[in-house]
């Protein structure tokens, strides 16, 4: 199972793809992130969101998408930014006939850290130890690892769905694919 995580953010782009391999050994195939300019039109962001994902997904092919759902921010204009950059993500792997799964940011963090409110530096240093990646990673990348790796410790393609969601409710937070 190859899963991309994706980290969407309108000035930066986090994507990690994690494979589980033999003995559920984690992976790490691929990270980096997608870097715009700030003083670059929203839409032109968002279009280069939009290609460069495509070409990770084209070149990489995962098997599914894993993305943080949505979180209440205290800034609308921020919150709706990110939204335009979540959407673009999400049509991209949609677009490419790959099944999008959400998770909740604390989720994420638990799945990695045993901790939902783990700091980011603390995130990024256990995707290291994880993967045995030695070299830096940046921020957005080690998040959208983090949820790649959330993706493959909650998903279990040998269950039903209607398993799946017995799973899910016992958990405080789970997977839920997105309908189309």
């Amino acid at each position: 199972m190859r899963i991309l995580g994706i980290d969407p953010g309108s000035h930066v782009t986090g994507w990690g793809l994690v494979e589980k391999g033999g003995g559920g050994k984690l992976i790490h195939i691929s990270s980096g992130t997608i870097a715009l300019d700030e003083g670059m039109e929203l839409s032109g962001r968002l279009l280069l969101i939009s290609e460069g994902l495509s070409s990770v997904i084209r070149d990489l092919k995962p098997d599914a998408v894993s993305v943080e759902s949505v979180f209440f921010a205290r800034n609308v204009r921020s919150a709706i930014t990110l939204g335009h950059a979540r959407g673009v993500a999400l049509l991209a792997a949609a677009s490419s006939g790959l099944q999008v799964f959400e998770y909740a940011p604390r989720a994420i963090k638990q799945a990695v850290t045993g901790y939902g409110n783990a700091e980011k530096e603390q995130v990024n240093q256990m995707i290291k130890a994880l993967l045995k990646i030695t070299e830096p990673v940046k921020p957005d990348a080690a998040d959208a690892l983090a949820a790649a790796i959330c993706h493959i410790n909650h998903f279990h393609p040998g269950l039903h769905l209607h398993e799946q969601a017995v799973l899910k409710r016992k958990r405080a937070s789970g997977a839920a694919p997105i309908k189309s």
